[in-house]
This record gives structure tokens, sequence and C-alpha cells, in this order.
């Protein structure tokens, strides 16, 4: 499995607007978790799974996938950060 780990600070008062995006699971995922942070102050991890790293870089570099992330990019104070990388276990 490939997936990556992102940290992202969402605006004041626009995790609801987040929540109520519409998702779609692309092709490939497995999982997609998002933790809110007990730090409080707005900040989150997105971890994402995909079968392969094949269908993770598809959907990633798909002009679908660019949109979505404008459309989430309007309610993050900062861009993400992004940590690509293989996952060498996952337990159910």
């Amino acid at each position: 499995m490939y997936g990556t780990v992102a940290k992202m600070k969402i605006l004041p008062g626009k995790e609801q607007d987040m929540q109520n995006m519409s998702r779609q699971q692309p092709a490939g995922m497995v999982f997609s978790h998002v933790y809110k942070l007990d730090s409080g102050n707005d900040e989150y991890m997105l971890v994402v799974g995909f079968e392969s790293k094949e269908a993770y870089k598809a959907n990633a570099e798909s002009p679908e996938m660019h949109q979505q992330y404008l459309e989430y990019r309007k309610f993050l104070a900062d861009d993400p950060e992004w940590h690509d990388g293989e996952i060498v276990q996952s337990m159910p």
C-alpha cells in the first residue's frame, strides 16, 4: 500500500464547510481518516491509503483531484504539509 499524511490548519469556523464537501472515493483508495488534533489550534491530520503507489499517483495527478484540492484549499489557513510514502504496516 502507498499513501500520504498531511497536516492541515483549517480556517476558524470552516470545519463544517470542509466536512460538507462531497467526497467521492477515488479508484484504488483503501482508507481515509481525518484527525482533529488536541492542540486546539484548528489543526488536523489527514491519513490516506491506496492499493499501490501507481493508484495513488494516478489520483494525485488527475485533473479531478486538482479541482477538489482547490475547493479544499479555500478552507485552509496554509498549504498542507504532505508526507507521501509506502505503508509498511496496517492493522484492522
